[in-house]
């Protein structure tokens, strides 16, 4: 076969090949939110220190968003089979080691790999849909990818709450990641024989600088974050963070005399002349950064400060997450076609009216607040994420060139990314904080509340600045970036 076309016509394997892929990109987004439900009990029964917590999901986040761009392009030169199948495979393994960690180090350690490899697996799902389907059906296809997406938020937390809860053979919270272990195996042997190979003929080269200056900057800017308040704000981590502007500046630099030399930057410098597209990495950096502090300090503040079990603050998150879906929905459906960007604006407002209803609720109950009482605020918080997650993707790459479409969306990915790892880095700043280093057993609560009040003051401006940046997106965001036909000479697919 010379045409994705004929292949994905001819081929009935390909919705095999979708499930499993599909199955893969599941596994990824319930593991970010299953272990952030878990990481008190974590934090109870192996002794981690307030660093280690945020570096057991800030380290996840932080090589998952350096390594997005780089998993694309080697999918694009070495084949995005094998390399889906090389991310699941160390995906599952890292999924062991960190089931089986015998501290929190080597906890910590696990979840890099593990967001290394999330890295490699995850940009070749999109990839891997558009080399097996033919256009007119891919509509379909991303339809049952954002229902992956919203059945992934609403079951993570609740999974990770009774895995957790139910303390599987004695393992405690253990089975969260050992889960992953069954799934992983078969995504491999059904992927070898299911998923066609598929590689970009004219792929660019990796640009190994550019990796590594991403690393560099990224670590020199989180490291001290996270471990700044424990350490006591040492000379050196302010030395760090300030080392990094020139580091990025330097990734700039470079990146503008690579794409000159031999056209393969890292980062397409060029995207950011497109006023919609800068504004829209803006935005998504910033959520990212909203997102990475709330979820951290609203499972702290529930299991610690107000002492639920991790069933209960689980279930406490089902209206959130089934409010998401729900407004994800209506927006792509119905409201964007109709209203355009006033809909992600309006979603940027609501979301940080959910922020102040649970603020004032959390003023006025304290420790006697109860599940149902915010009920409403996550509702409302939710309705707002929902509005804005779904549509944002294609506002933001409705102007863009068709022929950077794919860098283009690698780059909304890392940027998301990075912002929810600084969000976690933050965390020091606006939650711990805020929390005494020595504590009685009757302050905790307060403490945690308190903390959990001012770090939500932060995510509600936040949304204020999300709000203001969203006037830069096109009034009416094409949703055509995804679906488009493209040349029959973009790709070339090999049958094995």
């Amino acid at each position: 076969m010379t045409s994705t076309e004929q292949t994905s016509g001819a081929d009935r394997r390909r919705w095999i090949a979708l499930a499993i892929v599909m199955t893969a990109a599941f596994m990824d987004l319930v593991d970010v939110t299953i272990v952030n439900i878990a990481i008190p009990s974590i934090q109870r029964d192996e002794g981690a220190s307030f660093s280690q917590i945020q570096w057991i999901t800030a380290g996840y986040a932080l090589a998952f968003a350096a390594g997005l761009i780089t998993g694309g392009r080697l999918g694009d030169i070495h084949g995005r089979r094998r390399l889906f199948l090389l991310g699941v495979g160390g995906f599952t393994l890292a999924s062991a080691l960190c089931g089986f960690a015998v501290d929190p180090a080597m906890l910590v350690t696990a979840r890099v790999l593990q967001g290394g490899m999330a890295a490699m697996m995850v940009p070749q799902v999109l990839s891997i849909v558009h080399a097996t389907f033919p256009a007119h059906e891919r509509g379909k296809v991303f339809g049952l990818f954002g229902a992956v997406v919203g059945l992934g938020a609403v079951s993570g937390p609740l999974l990770g709450a009774l895995l957790t809860e139910w303390n599987l053979f004695g393992l405690q919270w253990r089975p969260i990641f050992l889960i992953n272990l069954p799934v992983g195996i078969a995504a491999v042997l059904l992927g070898r024989r299911f998923i066609t190979e598929s590689r970009a003929p004219r792929a660019l080269k990796l640009d190994l600088v550019g990796v590594a200056l991403v690393t560099l900057g990224l670590l020199m800017l989180l490291y001290p974050l996270t471990r700044g308040r424990e350490l006591g704000w040492p000379l050196w981590g302010h030395l760090l963070m300030a080392g990094s502007l020139p580091v990025f500046a330097a990734l700039v630099a470079y990146e503008r005399r690579k794409a000159a030399r031999d056209g393969s930057p890292l980062v397409e410098l060029s995207l950011f002349r497109v006023r919609s597209f800068a504004a829209g990495i803006a935005v998504q950096t910033v959520f990212g950064v909203a997102l990475g502090v709330f979820f951290l300090v609203w499972t702290l503040y529930m299991q610690i400060g107000l002492g639920w079990s991790v069933l209960r603050a689980g279930l406490t998150g089902v209206p959130f997450s089934l409010a998401v879906s729900t407004g994800a929905a209506m927006s792509v459906q119905f409201l964007v076609p109709r209203f355009g960007r006033k809909v992600l604006q309006t979603g940027a407002l609501t979301m940080g009216l959910g922020v102040l209803l649970y603020l004032w609720e959390s003023d006025r109950y304290g420790l006697a607040i109860a599940s149902w009482q915010m009920a409403l605020p996550l509702v409302v918080m939710g309705a707002g994420m929902g509005l804005i997650v779904a549509p944002l993707t294609d506002a933001v790459l409705s102007e863009v060139p068709r022929e950077h479409a794919g860098s283009a969306s690698g780059l909304i990915n890392t940027v998301q990314q990075m912002g929810n790892a600084l969000g976690l880095g933050l965390v020091s700043v606006v939650f711990f904080g805020q929390i005494a280093d020595r504590l009685t057993p009757a302050q905790v609560g307060p403490a945690f509340v308190n903390a959990f009040e001012y770090a939500l003051w932060w995510v509600a401006g936040v949304m204020g600045v999300i709000f203001l940046l969203m006037s830069a997106l096109p009034k009416r965001p094409a949703q055509h970036v995804e679906g488009a036909s493209e040349p029959a000479e973009e790709r070339e697919l090999v049958e094995v």
